[in-house]
């Protein structure tokens, strides 16, 4: 999928399955959407196109596109994080950018709010911002219903029939992280796990996934800075047979920042990411109910 500016997003998402899933586990992208509106781009945004595309996972539902050959679901928004973000809660809203007075449940004091990074964000990139007028809190709320709602609708169906159907569900939520500057006190993390500190997800999981990418060369740190967003947060309740873990991807082992293109080790960490999931996959047993781990056998 290239990045592209369109009139109209029909479907905003897609879900990619094999006809029969193989086991507990669904991956989510919900940065990766590189389909822009052209009412955003052309009318609303005061940005040029490719400083608006900082703020994408590019390329992030490639390199987990294996998995579906393994019998797993990958779920992928089509449109952009700087449009709409999935990974924030429904209605994380600042008063600052829009005219009219917004609903009363609106979250409008969150710390992601205040840094202009809430469900229509503010800023992209190193804190540009977006929008050169506000917006009417009628096409806030319009957004929400159009592309968040059902997104979420959609993943719910699919932790739920993926639970039902192997007694528990693990969310493996795939995004991707600037590089950043090189610092001599701190080796650059080239994958962050974030599984809530412990809380949203087996232990099991974030330790085999740290030892799969550890021993194929890989920096790997957990939680800091990024512990998991809304999606970890409201879809992992271990207790309940759900699991959810974040996995951010260092953008520079595997694309061209300045260009938005893929670079030479892309498809080899794609490779990687295969077979660190595979590895993965064989934790079903422990984490699925006996009963069940003996019916998929």
């Amino acid at each position: 999928m290239t990045a592209c500016i369109a009139d109209s997003i029909d479907p905003p998402f897609e879900i990619l399955a094999a006809e029969e899933p193989a086991g507990p586990f669904v991956f989510n992208s919900p940065h990766s959407g590189r389909i822009y509106p052209r009412t955003f781009v052309e009318q609303q945004t005061r940005l040029d196109f490719e400083t608006l595309r900082r703020s994408e996972d590019s390329f992030v539902d490639e390199l987990f596109a294996d998995v579906v050959s393994a019998g797993m679901p990958l779920m992928r928004a089509l449109f952009p994080r700087s449009f709409l973000d999935l990974n924030r809660e429904p209605y994380e809203l600042d008063p600052r950018m829009f005219d009219g007075r917004l609903p009363a449940f609106a979250n409008t004091r969150s710390i992601r709010v205040s840094g202009g990074l809430g469900t229509i964000a503010r800023v992209v990139g190193d804190s540009q911002e977006i929008y050169g007028r506000r917006l009417s809190v009628a096409e806030a709320l319009e957004r929400i219903e159009t592309f968040y709602k059902p997104y979420h609708q959609a993943l719910r169906r699919l932790i739920s029939r993926t639970q039902r159907a192997f007694g528990a569900a693990v969310l493996v939520d795939c995004h991707s992280m600037p590089s950043g500057p090189q610092r001599e006190d701190m080796p650059r993390a080239d994958f962050v796990l974030g599984d809530r500190y412990g809380t949203s997800c087996s232990g099991r999981v974030a330790e085999v996934l740290e030892r799969e990418l550890v021993d194929r060369g890989y920096v790997v740190v957990r939680n800091k800075p990024y512990a998991g967003g809304y999606i970890t947060e409201h879809y992992g309740n271990p207790s309940a047979g759900l699991h959810a873990v974040q996995i951010e991807i260092n953008r520079g082992l595997y694309m061209d920042e300045a260009s938005y293109e893929r670079g030479p080790d892309f498809y080899r960490v794609r490779a990687d990411l295969a077979a660190v999931c595979a590895c993965l996959f064989n934790l079903a047993g422990e984490l699925m109910p006996p009963r069940a781990a003996a019916a998929a056998e």
